[in-house]
């Protein structure tokens, strides 16, 4: 007993079509994964090599109309610019918002700034820092 071939002959009806698909795709795939690899990679040099300037809340005292905030600056000697502060209430609404100007040549500047608040505030939050 014989069993039948579910191919087709070879060479009687060239290479079939979907070669020459899989091969465009996988070309298409590299092309694509290269960009986004380059463009991530963009992105992280970006973030990482040009963020001069870096910050944390250390610790906040809340008292009705103000908040004091220790912030914790470190930056590259010379660089000036400011940091956002915010407070909010115990029912999530901002009652304060300021900026805080710093420059000079220390690299790490640990400072206790006021935050004046409209209520009580119950949060101290550092909403970033830029150079400038």
């Amino acid at each position: 007993m014989s069993t039948a071939s579910t191919r087709p002959p070879e060479g009687r009806y060239g290479r079939p079509s979907d070669e020459r698909a899989d091969r465009k795709l996988r070309i298409a795939g590299w092309v694509l994964g290269a960009a986004l690899l380059a463009l991530v990679g963009y992105f992280a040099y970006h973030y990482v090599a040009r963020n001069e300037i870096s910050a944390e809340v250390i610790t906040f005292r809340a008292s009705e109309d103000a908040v004091e905030v220790h912030l914790e600056v470190r930056k590259d000697a010379g660089t000036s610019g400011y940091c956002t502060v915010r407070s909010q209430s115990a029912d999530g609404a901002e009652v304060g918002r300021a900026d805080f100007r710093f420059s000079g040549s220390a690299t790490r500047i640990d400072k206790v700034v006021t935050l004046r608040t409209t209520a009580r505030g119950t949060t101290a939050e550092l909403l970033g820092c830029h150079a400038g």
